[in-house]
């Protein structure tokens, strides 16, 4: 409940302001989530502190690695295209166990999309924010958010030119959509000029923005940054709608 205030002596009240920021109806569910499974003993609050500050620190560097070594190791990109929680083994990632200290979300089903000259693929989750965080580290925000997850699907070439990626019509673009069960992630087509570049050299232009589809690799191109877009066709939240009403 907020209540009326009176600033300086100017004589006019203003609306006390909200002690924190707002929070997204998908945080509202996470937190409710949560906290029933505390309560019914899934895991403890301290389980998931625990869990939280590991894959806040998780980058998406063991992705980078993975898409390195394909490029260099046909066996390998074989092998990663088969069974992706398989071959994430060779580099030191369990999906089964990769925290330490118990089993995260994370199904096991992690599969491996390889991009061609003539096919681009890009991930999505439609429901929420499924995402392949042992290899991937968390999700950026854009990538849980409304105008991502229902615009992509539908108008991708757009979504993707807001990012600064502008793709010739010949190019298929396949939306992949992640799910509870399964797990994505992009293998880019290796860019020109990195014949002789050994693993060290090809996994820091790798970036998570490649992985997911929104950007592709280039020597040179070691951080995500987006040039900043108007978008379009934008939709709203229900918390946008529910302010436009009042």
């Amino acid at each position: 409940m907020q209540t009326a205030h009176k600033h300086g002596g100017d004589g006019h009240a203003h609306k006390a302001a909200p002690t924190v920021e707002e929070i997204t109806d998908f945080e509202v569910l996470e937190i409710a989530v949560r906290e029933l499974a505390i309560e019914h003993g899934l895991f403890t609050a301290e389980d998931h502190r625990r869990f939280t500050e590991w894959a806040e620190s998780v980058g998406p560097a063991a992705g980078s690695r993975l898409v390195a070594k394909a490029w260099t190791d046909p066996g390998f990109n074989a092998r990663l295209l088969e069974d992706g929680v398989k071959a994430c083994k060779e580099i030191g990632i369990d999906w089964a166990e990769p925290t330490g200290f118990g089993t995260p979300s994370d199904y096991m089903n992690f599969r491996v999309l390889e991009d061609t000259p003539r096919l681009h693929h890009v991930i999505v989750c439609t429901l929420c924010s499924c995402y392949p965080r042992p290899v991937l580290g968390m999700s950026p925000e854009w990538y849980r958010s409304t105008n991502y997850r229902r615009r992509l699907v539908r108008w991708p070439r757009d979504v993707l030119a807001e990012f600064g990626l502008i793709l010739p019509p010949e190019i298929e673009i396949r939306v992949e959509d992640s799910n509870q069960k399964c797990r994505f992630m992009v293998l880019p087509v290796r860019p020109s000029g990195t014949e002789n570049w050994t693993e060290e050299q090809l996994a820091p232009i790798v970036t998570r923005d490649c992985m997911i589809g929104v950007a592709l690799p280039r020597p040179g191109r070691t951080a995500d940054v987006h040039p900043v877009h108007k978008a379009r066709r934008p939709v709203q939240s229900s918390t946008q709608h529910g302010r436009a009403a009042e």
